[in-house]
């Protein structure tokens, strides 16, 4: 197994440096397994999402949607993953300070990852409290 880091994911999945580019699609077409971290999940999604990409929900979505495809990505945990990844394309817009605001990625990875790591301690995970206000919107965070 390796592991990527998110510089190497964002350039296999923008394609913005060529050269870089051509490297980052050759280490994800290794024959060898390619892991993921949560941490590298989150982080694409804030950079995709930020002042240089300005990427929308509907293209993190499709982007993190397309590395289920790959033949030899590994997560942490799929499930942890794609439960976030629908609670993402599920939430509802909050208006916050005169904007729409909707929860990110990393706000659905952090809860559902949450709900999975009281699961394997044998708990229920009763909530996880945030102040982001887009974030109450995924079924698990609250308010304190």
């Amino acid at each position: 197994m390796i592991a990527i880091d998110t510089n190497v994911l964002l350039c296999h999945l923008l394609n913005d440096d060529k050269a870089q580019a051509r490297k980052a699609h050759a280490v994800m077409r290794s024959s060898e397994a390619v892991l993921i971290t949560d941490i590298v999940l989150a982080e694409t999604a804030w950079t995709l999402a930020g002042k240089k990409y300005k990427a929308g929900r509907d293209d993190i979505v499709r982007a993190i949607d397309s590395l289920f495809g790959e033949p030899h990505v590994v997560f942490e945990n799929p499930q942890v993953v794609w439960a976030a990844l629908n609670d993402y394309r599920r939430a509802k817009p909050v208006r916050i300070s005169g904007r729409n605001r909707v929860a990110d990625f990393p706000d659905a990875l952090i809860i559902n990852k949450a709900r999975y790591m009281a699961t394997q301690a044998g708990d229920v995970l009763n909530a996880v409290y945030t102040f982001d206000r887009a974030a109450l919107e995924i079924d698990g965070a609250v308010a304190p």
